[in-house]
């Protein structure tokens, strides 16, 4: 009679029939089977299966002879219910425990983001020799990839193998879980090569640790495998391929992708999924869609996200925030705020999101008044919030505000975090503000956030750009764990304070240390070797640049193109420069430079003019370069052509360098009365530079009037400088005039003024050349 009524309630907790079940009860009841501990504990499952915690709690109560089971069903009733006080409580009063009260109280930490503290349950159950299962593994391993406690993470691992777990696809998934979160993809990837047949849960896990890692084609590759393997795909799946497709898009906005096959297979194999979703079904699936909508606005491709928006049949607040942030990135924030007015209307409220996809939507623009108005709006603005306005202030070197705001926010007693101290510390530098840069370094310790390697990475720059490199040297050496960009800032610092030689040792010291280079790692070397005039080093740098698969980079490239043109090979400079497929202004600029510094100004005025015809707006760098090869070269009409250009072609100001340019290019020419009429009009005569260049050039053509002149102003504006007395005296022994040469000598004699000693610079190529490993 007993294992009819035992079946019967296991039929009415399969179909959550709590009526049938109540009516079993009774009969239990009537017929004194409460005796039946077998049979309570089904009515306390059936009870919790069907959300009725109450009656669940007094069969347990009424239970005559608690067994290990009942005990389990009541724990897992309190977990259900989200209960963990009680669930605690139960725990604790359990006359003996098994592996199944372990895992209810392990995954009910984990429901209630109590992560540390379920691994710590876990490391008790462990010490009292319980052996985990498949289900405790998958609990504690989510629990390693949220903290990312990648060192729990392989010892689970190690346990899994030892006692014959590590093939369970729940265990592997778990496994894929932590390797990917702590970004350790190398393990992840022989994790998923052994699963004998992994599921979607395997390839969506392997396809977000790639794409963390800006491994997106590899992540798109892995999609394309799951496709061919025919596993089976749901929204998740789907989501995370799409996320992929909008990390394309994020790398895309440095100019990188724009015209690389990678970007535009990241935006087809996105539309693809987008079909694929409707066609499995998907297209009401509000997570799903904002996946489509977020690779669509983070790709640029806005006419598609509105389409998108327009037909969700439900829109929640990340829908809008998305949008917001696509047009924000494309720099139209005047349709970021017709959105924002838009989410208002429909009944929204804004979040804290909203307001920061807003105040990057400012930045792009270059509206800083606007992003201080939105953070001014915000009632209770978290560190979060604190952070991006400060960033506004600090990327557009309004660095005081910057430091203004950071104090605000400690008065309000908002706790910044490394993000904020990275920043403040980033506009310390920018002030050469040390003592500032000291506070937040005191600061950071008193928070423990010092050794934090993103905030180490702050300090380095911080003391480097304050010319405190030997302080920056020890915040290097101390510090417990460094990434790729405290080494790329000790590099940068050694190079910023002229210790070149030192930066390249460095540099090939983390490659010793198996430590991958990034784009700036190489940029800053490049530049190293450029200022050490060494093209021998610069070019196993480039060797190694294209070992590395940087080659095609737009920052790399630009840097191997100014390495080659310091070092004065122009035509290696050129070959490459016509080499890459993509160049912006700096790339350009450089080139230009190159051919005008060594003599080759016909060819820098034709780079000028392609580059203007290939749509590129010259800069204020750009016209130096070019005004410099037509001065270089005697080519004055067209040199003053340009110069007059910069203000009425492109709104440019001219500064004291292209003054400078211009007026040393008439007056090579030996047109002074043109360079003086000029040097009457600028805001910049009482500058010693523009008189020197003027001195120079009065030798050439002998004018001793207005060399005497230039001469008499260069006395008055910079007593202490050599330059003028130096060259006037070459003037006058040109002339023959060996009287007023003593007279000039014995002026340098009476005001004690030291001629600056030349130097010659030489490569020095036998040195050690194994620069680089692997």
């Amino acid at each position: 009679m007993g294992s009819k009524i035992a079946n019967l309630l296991q039929t009415c907790i399969d179909k959550k029939s709590i009526i049938a079940g109540k009516v079993l009860h009774a009969y239990i009841l009537r017929t004194n089977l409460l005796t039946d501990t077998f049979l309570c504990n089904r009515l306390i499952e059936l009870y919790s299966k069907c959300n009725d915690q109450t009656s669940a709690y007094r069969t347990f109560d009424q239970t005559p002879q608690k067994d290990i089971y009942s005990w389990n069903a009541i724990l897992s009733c309190h977990c259900k219910a989200g209960n963990l006080t009680f669930a605690r409580q139960v725990f604790e009063k359990m006359p003996e425990r098994n592996v199944v009260s372990w895992n209810n109280l392990i995954s009910l930490m984990l429901k209630n983001g109590y992560q540390e503290k379920a691994l710590d349950v876990y490391g008790l159950m462990v010490l009292e020799g319980f052996l985990p299962t498949h289900v405790t593994f998958a609990s504690v391993l989510s629990a390693c990839g949220s903290v990312l406690d990648l060192q729990l993470g392989k010892r689970c691992h190690g346990l899994a193998i030892k006692i014959g777990l590590d093939k369970n696809i729940f265990v592997c998934n778990g496994l894929l879980s932590v390797y990917a979160k702590c970004g350790v993809m190398r393990e992840a990837a022989k994790v998923f090569g052994d699963i004998h047949e992994p599921n979607e849960v395997s390839f969506t896990t392997m396809m977000g640790g790639l794409g963390n890692i800006h491994g997106v084609f590899e992540a798109l590759e892995m999609f394309r495998i799951m496709h061919r393997k025919r596993v089976r795909m749901d929204s998740v799946s789907l989501s995370a391929v799409l996320n992929v497709c909008a990390k394309g898009g994020e790398y895309g906005e440095f100019g990188c992708y724009e015209e690389n096959d990678r970007f535009l297979y990241n935006v087809v194999l996105g539309e693809q999924v987008h079909g694929l979703s409707v066609k499995l079904g998907f297209e009401c699936d509000l997570f799903l869609s904002n996946s489509l909508l977020d690779m669509y606005a983070k790709n640029g491709i806005m006419k598609s996200a509105e389409t998108v928006f327009h037909n969700l049949g439900k829109v929640s607040v990340v829908s809008w925030n998305i949008m917001i942030a696509g047009y924000g990135q494309k720099g139209k924030s005047e349709k970021a705020v017709e959105v924002l007015q838009r989410m208002q209307y429909c009944g929204f409220e804004p979040d804290e999101v909203t307001y920061i996809n807003m105040l990057a939507a400012c930045v792009k623009c270059g509206d800083v008044e606007a992003a201080r108005q939105m953070f001014d709006s915000m009632s209770c603005p978290s560190v979060i919030s604190w952070n991006a306005i400060i960033s506004v202030y600090s990327q557009t070197e309004n660095h005081k505000e910057a430091i203004e705001l950071f104090r605000e926010m400690q008065s309000q007693t908002v706790k910044p975090d490394r993000t904020t101290v990275a920043i403040i510390l980033g506009s310390c530098a920018g002030m050469d503000f040390l003592d500032g840069g000291k506070q937040v370094h005191a600061a950071s310790i008193k928070a423990a956030l010092h050794t934090d390697s993103y905030v180490a990475s702050g300090l380095i720059g911080m003391y480097s750009k304050c010319g405190k490199i030997n302080m920056a040297k020890c915040i290097f050496s101390y510090a417990p764990e460094l990434d790729i960009v405290c080494w790329n800032s000790m590099i940068a610092g050694l190079t910023l304070n002229s210790l070149d030689k030192e930066a390249f040792m460095l540099f090939k010291q983390m490659r010793q240390g198996r430590m991958l280079p990034t784009e700036f790692s190489y940029a800053t070397v490049l530049s190293c070797c450029a200022k050490l005039s060494s093209s021998f080093q610069g070019r196993q740098v480039h060797s190694q640049i294209v070992k590395d698969g940087y080659e095609n980079d737009v920052f790399v490239g630009t840097a191997l193109v100014g390495m080659y043109r310091k070092c004065g090979d122009i035509d290696g400079a050129q070959k490459y420069f016509d080499m890459m497929p993509v160049r912006n202004i700096v790339t350009w600029n450089e080139m230009i430079h190159g051919y005008a510094q060594n003599g080759r100004g016909d060819e820098a005025v034709r780079l000028y003019q392609d580059m203007i015809a290939s749509g590129e707006k010259p800069d204020g760098i750009t016209f130096i370069a070019v005004l410099t090869a037509c001065s270089h070269s005697g080519l004055v009409d067209l040199g003053v052509r340009i110069f007059n250009s910069m203000q009425s072609n492109y709104g440019l100001e001219p500064k004291l360098d292209h003054y400078t340019c211009i007026i040393d290019c008439l007056s090579r020419a030996g047109r002074f009365h043109d360079a003086e009429l000029l040097m009457n009009k600028m805001p910049y005569k009482d500058d010693p530079i523009v008189w020197e260049v003027l001195l120079s050039s009065c030798r050439v053509h002998g004018n001793i009037s207005l060399a005497q002149q230039a001469a008499k102003e260069l006395f008055r504006l910079d007593p202490e400088s050599s330059v003028p007395y130096v060259l006037l005296a070459n003037i006058y022994s040109s002339l023959g005039r060996w009287e007023d040469v003593r007279a000039v000598r014995e002026l340098m004699s009476d005001k004690q003024i030291v001629k600056d000693p030349g130097y010659s610079w030489t490569e020095d190529r036998e040195q050690d050349t194994s620069l680089f490993v692997g």
